[in-house]
């Protein structure tokens, strides 16, 4: 039984320190709050109190590549973020364990979209980012910039390695479409684009060509063969609707079809068909 100078009891089941004046709110209370009346201002406050799974997922992918600590933790704000305006508290689950692949996921795109188109090893980046730094050095120790087998000697590796981190480097970098690859006075400038293959065109031009073709190789066949060939194969009719308008057994639709078939595959495979001048 409470006294005069000792506050009421909590109820059953209320939050810890929930009957102190200025004590903090629960997390899942907060989401809930949100989850009712979203806003940034609350938005913000889950974020803040959750901010150790971002730090604690990208500290541990900071270990395994090469982008700083920090920018990854700036993109791991945005997967809690959009956890946070996702996540329905009446679902009964742990909001870490739904944050944590949101966090995680935009931190790897992140990592996906900064990675290099062609893999290099991690000790030629090193040697790398070494070099920049040598050249700098080298270039205010010199007096002029600093040549290759300078640079090579200054990293204690030999010139044929460095010459071969800098083209892996440079074949890292991806190129334009639009960029020039052959120019020409009569032709003019020719765009990379220009020089590559249209595999989806070059299909559509065979199979107009073979069409084209096929309807020649048509063309040569007698009437009723033709005729029993196109209503069946290209207008999709049944045969006996095509006997019964020409006025014969199906059986002898299937023989005209069946001999037509045998003389388009001959004219086709023996000699390709040419077209009438």
């Amino acid at each position: 039984m409470a006294t005069k100078d000792c506050p009421p009891r909590p109820p059953r089941g209320a939050p810890k320190n929930a009957h102190l004046p200025g004590a903090p709110t629960p997390p899942m209370e907060m989401l809930v709050l949100y989850h009712q009346n979203p806003s940034i201002a609350l938005r913000n406050q889950i974020v803040q109190r959750h901010s150790g799974l971002v730090r604690k997922i990208a500290h541990r992918l900071s270990l395994s590549c090469t982008e700083p600590y920090e920018d990854l933790e700036q993109i791991g704000y945005i997967g809690l973020i959009r956890a946070v305006e996702r996540f329905d508290p009446s679902l009964g689950r742990a909001f870490s364990s739904f944050a944590v692949p949101y966090i995680r996921g935009e931190m790897l795109h992140f990592l996906r979209d900064r990675s290099a188109a062609v893999k290099i090893p991690r000790r030629w980046r090193e040697l790398q980012k070494d070099g920049e730094a040598a050249q700098k050095t080298l270039s205010v120790r010199l007096g002029r910039p600093p040549q290759d087998a300078e640079i090579a000697n200054f990293l204690q590796i030999s010139l044929h390695e460095w010459r071969q981190i800098l083209q892996a480097a440079h074949n890292c970098k991806p190129l334009s479409l639009d960029a020039t690859v052959v120019q020409s006075s009569f032709e003019g400038a020719v765009t990379l684009a220009e020089t590559l293959i249209d595999t989806n065109y070059q299909l559509w031009q065979y199979r107009q060509e073979e069409r084209l073709q096929l309807q020649i190789a048509l063309g040569q066949l007698e009437g009723k063969t033709r005729s029993c060939i196109e209503s069946v194969f290209f207008q999709d009719i049944p045969r006996y609707e095509v006997a019964k308008c020409m006025g014969v057994s199906p059986m002898t639709i299937g023989r005209w079809i069946h001999q037509g078939v045998s003389q388009l595959v001959f004219m086709l495979q023996v000699s390709p068909v040419q077209s009438a001048s």
